[in-house]
């Protein structure tokens, strides 16, 4: 989930960006504004900027600096929706939203008169006022000491990315999604990088009990790949249908298995046999826990460090092994993968 707070002068337009990011990107719309506007009319107060103002000050006094935010954020992480945090406006504000995950601080601006034009078109409750008293209301909202008190200045410095709107809604909108392109574009980590190519390798994989892909690699470069199935030559359970057998695992309970099948760790222990590879202190890449079997082969050849994406429910005893044997098992996730029936 990503939490974007946009901050920025009077009528600089926060509402045009996040018309783009509702309306374009499918991110979900939490209004500081809204969120007054409905407490001064719960109190029976005129909306304008002066209560605006007020009631602000004082939901921050009785509570904390960032409370009003915070009550949004919560909100927006039950979505588990890309959301958007309109008029960030406190330096309490912006402390409390930059320790959660994956937040960042817009901010817009553009010259004063092209800002009270915009705000003067727009009509809202708090813009029908003239443009001494116009500037007059951002300078009282620029500066302030009391962290529970506006100060629009320090928000605009502490701001991740910054906007000129100064020119058409176009240029606004081409600003705001190259900002989108750097966010939501990470490059991955050598590890998600195998894990994925592993993932990949699942594909080919011919038994739908559990498709599941390997690679092996050492200083940063691909060895060997792997994924489940039948021993060259022979039937896939893709084509002929499942070969079962039962057995007793560790915990007492009867498990049904499809043992036509060789597993992905295996099939690739083998391929590198096969070419003469040697696997000593190289890291294998797997969907999951490995097996009893897998993990004694692993163990065998010399790898020293396992990545599984998740735990296997019956994955115990491959981990025991493992710790004994002094190799690194890591995983991606803590959640179990559930395959009672393979």
């Amino acid at each position: 989930m990503i939490t974007i707070g946009i901050t920025g002068t009077l009528g600089a337009g926060k509402g045009t960006i996040v018309d783009y990011l509702v309306k374009n990107k499918g991110f979900v719309h939490y209004s500081v504004r809204a969120f007054l506007t409905e407490e001064i009319k719960r109190r029976g107060l005129e909306v304008n900027r002066d209560t605006m103002t007020l009631v602000g000050n004082d939901l921050r006094a009785q509570h904390s600096p960032s409370w009003i935010v915070e009550q949004l954020y919560e909100q927006a992480a039950a979505s588990g929706c890309n959301c958007i945090i309109e008029s960030v406006r406190t330096p309490g504000e912006v402390q409390a939203l930059r320790g959660k995950p994956s937040f960042y601080l817009f901010a817009v601006d553009a010259d004063a008169k092209v800002r009270y034009d915009r705000a003067v078109l727009r009509g809202s409750e708090t813009d029908h006022i003239d443009y001494e008293t116009f500037l007059a209301n951002e300078q009282r909202e620029m500066d302030n000491e009391d962290p529970n008190k506006q100060n629009l200045r320090y928000c605009i410095d502490q701001a991740d990315y910054r906007f000129d709107n100064g020119g058409t809604i176009d240029d606004l909108h081409h600003q705001v999604e190259a900002v989108l392109q750097q966010i939501t574009y990470r490059r991955p980590s050598w590890d998600e990088y195998f894990m994925e190519l592993a993932n990949t390798a699942s594909k080919r994989a011919t038994c739908d009990r559990g498709r599941s892909g390997c690679v092996i690699v050492k200083d940063k470069q691909l060895l060997v790949t792997g994924y489940v199935g039948s021993p060259a030559g022979l039937p896939h359970c893709d084509e002929v249908g499942h070969l079962f057998r039962q057995s007793i695992n560790a915990n007492g309970k009867i498990t049904t298995h499809c043992v036509r099948t060789v597993h992905a760790e295996q099939n690739a222990i083998c391929q590198a046999a096969r070419r003469g590879i040697a696997l000593d202190g190289a890291t294998l890449y797997c969907r999951m826990t490995p097996c009893r079997t897998c993990a004694m082969l692993i163990i065998n050849c010399g790898i020293k460090r396992v990545v599984c994406e998740r735990k296997y429910h019956a994955g115990a005893e491959s981990e025991e092994l493992f710790r004994q044997a002094g190799i690194q098992l890591e995983f991606f996730h803590d959640e179990v993968q559930q395959y009672e029936n393979q």
